[in-house]
């Protein structure tokens, strides 16, 4: 995530090497499941996806770290970032 620590937008970026099913979301400390960024299929090279710090409900979350999940049929990574207002 770039830029990180951010406030209020971070662009994630990625890249696959085929093409594939993808899930990137976004959870807080506890665990719990903030956003969903990306849920469908993509073709194989470079993407980028960005988070303005709203959850699914349009509300804005509140200062701390957040990790977001990027998950495909082949690989699952997790990344921490950090929203500071």
């Amino acid at each position: 995530a770039y830029p990180n620590p951010f406030n209020p937008n971070t662009t994630i970026k990625y890249y696959l090497k085929s093409g594939s099913f993808v899930c990137l979301d976004i959870y807080n400390i506890k665990g719990q499941k903030v956003k969903s960024l990306v849920n469908e299929y993509k073709k194989e090279g470079s993407h980028q996806v960005s988070w303005n710090g709203l959850d699914d409900s349009g509300v804005a979350v509140s200062s701390g770290v957040y990790f977001y999940r990027l998950k495909t049929e082949d690989n699952t990574s997790v990344k921490r970032m950090m929203l500071m207002k």
